[in-house]
């Protein structure tokens, strides 16, 4: 039978893959709460997998900051310090206000187009209230940014930060809605200065962005 050659391959996730996967969402939108303990053998019967995935995704998890493994003990998930998220906002803040002003020397009418759509799908999520989608169209418009720049450090770099924060920015996303469009109005106003070719001002404007949860740090945790 002829093959056909105009098709996308599909993706298929191991079993450590989408253990790893549930177990983040989880951990993020708290089902499991900060400070929870773990048990793997429950854990996988849940998720349909053996023991095996849950172990591995244990050690995944740890390196990204989301759990605390204690060997022959326990492992829970790890609590949000205030002092913790500050120490992530700052180098993340600076990278992303880097990446900005660079992206705007490197800006097309294409990449506009595209941070509009992702904008428009963000605000989507966000009046549905699906935060955990709309969290990942944010980060899908920051991380769109962060290619445009060119800088593969920068990239590097903020993405490791954003998996440490990711558990506050959710937090931060089922504040009431009108704070979270204000989000969605960010985003169109970084637009505007990258397609102005405005560097400083899409820094500054990227900075304002990522420094607004924390003026609800205190409220919140």
């Amino acid at each position: 039978m002829p093959i056909p050659t105009d098709y996308s391959t599909p993706v298929r996730l191991s079993a450590k893959e989408r253990t790893l996967s549930q177990l983040q969402k989880w951990i993020i939108d708290g089902t499991l709460q900060p400070g929870e303990k773990l048990n793997d053998s429950e854990l996988a019967e849940a998720l349909g997998v053996s023991r095996t995935p849950i172990r591995e995704a244990f050690q995944l998890l740890e390196v990204q900051g989301l759990i605390q493994m204690f060997p022959g003990k326990e492992t829970r998930v790890t609590t949000l310090a205030k002092e913790d998220i500050l120490k992530l906002y700052a180098p993340l803040t600076a990278l992303q206000a880097l990446a900005a002003e660079l992206a705007a020397d490197n800006i097309q009418p294409e990449h506009i187009e595209q941070l509009r759509a992702i904008n428009a799908s963000f605000n989507e999520k966000v009046s549905e209230e699906q935060l955990y989608e709309a969290m990942e169209y944010d980060e899908e418009f920051h991380e769109t940014i962060l290619q445009i720049a060119n800088n593969q450090h920068i990239l590097t770099f903020c993405s490791s930060l954003q998996l440490h924060i990711r558990r506050y920015k959710y937090i931060f996303f089922k504040r009431p809605s009108w704070e979270t469009h204000t989000a969605a109005a960010d985003h169109e106003y970084i637009i505007q200065a990258l397609e102005a070719r405005n560097g400083e001002e899409a820094s500054r404007l990227m900075k304002l962005n990522l420094n607004r949860p924390l003026e609800h740090l205190d409220k919140i945790l």
